[in-house]
């Protein structure tokens, strides 16, 4: 949500002309309000998901523990093992040529041993496992970064001939980069959320949204979205919300995307991307990424299979100090806008009166660092770094302001965070006194 200029605090309910999302303070669940506006929002109450077994239904919470991990109990064993094995022997090649017949066939993962590291790695499987218990969807395949994920499905899409991509801005700026240099073949037709139905064409392989979107918090009526693409597959990057605060299978979305790099592995020390899927497209992936080569380090998946377990405690505790963070930098004079989802979350992004390269160097405890979801805070200008290869009229067009900065909020005491945001604010408005003052004399 957007709240407006901090010197009127004036703070909307609407959606915008373009359908994006521009509202007064919901936050996240057991954190509270954004100052006397706005209703609190439960974050993680978007239900339980469908458990092993006929009829059983666990809570978010439950499968973050233990999705993935259901069959180690009756094997002796209480933490995932980690499969470094690149190559899997068998004295049945017969049934090795079986299997990889099947593979070449619709991408299913092979039964018993994977054959080779690039057809699947147990270890990996885990968490693709938990993964899609997680986001509610049949499978999910993993990949080397969350780039290689999205590349992926551009390339299942391209070589079924259905080049043509439908996005909405902003992205991140490297997605929005591959699309519009073309790097992989595709075509990209950018569109506002209501001109999304007018570009179909029978060309069109994919739709193209983040919601909320980096780096401006900027979200989409995910339904509506969906009814709108008829049957061309919605793809939503879900790497802010996570499916903590949100699953947008639940809303119509066939892909979901997951810079994994981000809050699923949570720390900072693992990178990784994700697509969550229907188990068809899941078999695609599969053969684009043997093909490829894009595979996930064994090690990155038993991180990230660690990560998930942490994952709702992380984006909630994070969520409460961003909404408090959010509610003060709202009130500051010197800060000109913040923008906080709806939804909650641990992202802010808001816009300073000041020189934002300033506040970038004046942080002591607050880490200056492109990236986000990890357990400390990072601050970034994202028109200086992550959407740096976008056009400078494309980004500013988009909401991505030259003044505008990027917060991800982690999990140290909101006291500490505000007092170093202060001070950082403080000394950047100090830099502009001086030097308005030296360009008078």
């Amino acid at each position: 949500m957007d709240f407006g200029s901090s010197t009127d605090n004036g703070l909307h309910d609407t959606a915008d002309e373009n359908g994006r999302t521009t509202g007064a303070a919901e936050t996240a669940g057991a954190v509270g309000t954004v100052g006397a506006v706005g209703t609190a929002r439960t974050v993680g109450a978007v239900g339980a998901v469908e458990a092993a077994g006929p009829g059983a239904r666990r809570a978010l919470d439950t499968e973050a523990v233990h999705a993935g991990r259901d069959d180690l109990a009756r094997q002796g064993l209480h933490a995932a093992p980690i499969d470094l094995s690149t190559t899997y022997p068998s004295y049945d090649s017969r049934g090795e040529a079986a299997r990889i017949d099947a593979f070449a066939t619709d991408g299913a993962e092979p039964d018993g041993p994977p054959v080779y590291g690039r057809l699947g790695n147990p270890t990996v499987a885990r968490f693709e496992t938990a993964l899609a218990r997680l986001e509610g969807t049949p499978s999910a395949v993993a990949f080397a970064s969350g780039m290689a994920a999205l590349s992926a499905v551009l390339l299942v899409r391209n070589s079924m001939g259905l080049r043509h991509v439908v996005a909405v801005r902003p992205l991140y700026g490297c997605s929005d980069h591959l699309l519009t240099a073309g790097l992989l073949g595709s075509e990209v037709t950018w569109v506002d959320p209501a001109g999304i139905e007018d570009a179909l064409r029978p060309d069109t392989g994919l739709v193209l949204v983040e919601s909320p979107a980096n780096p401006t918090l900027a979200e989409l009526d995910l339904r509506a979205v969906a009814h709108a693409c008829g049957s061309v597959p919605l793809l939503v990057d879900n790497t802010f919300a996570t499916p903590v605060l949100q699953r947008p299978a639940e809303h119509g979305a066939r892909l979901v995307l997951h810079s994994a790099t981000k809050y699923l592995g949570g720390h900072g020390d693992v990178m990784a991307g994700v697509v969550a899927c229907d188990e068809e497209f899941a078999g695609r992936l599969r053969q684009v990424r043997f093909a490829t080569g894009g595979v996930l380090h064994p090690l990155a998946g038993y991180l990230l299979l660690r990560g998930l377990s942490t994952l709702p405690v992380r984006v909630r505790a994070a969520s409460a100090n961003a909404a408090e963070l959010a509610r003060r930098l709202s009130a500051d004079p010197r800060v000109a806008r913040v923008h906080y989802p709806r939804i909650g979350g641990a992202m802010i992004a808001f816009e300073v009166h000041g020189d934002p390269h300033e506040v970038i160097a004046a942080v002591r405890l607050v880490t200056p660092a492109v990236s986000l979801g990890s357990v400390d805070t990072l601050i970034q200008h994202p028109a200086s770094i992550s959407h740096r290869v976008v056009d400078a009229a494309d980004r500013r067009g988009s909401g991505v302001t030259d003044r505008l900065l990027r917060l991800s909020v982690g999990l140290e005491d909101v006291e500490d965070l505000w007092r170093d945001l202060d001070e950082a604010l403080g000394r950047a408005r100090d830099s502009d006194v001086v030097r308005v003052a030296a360009a008078r004399r």
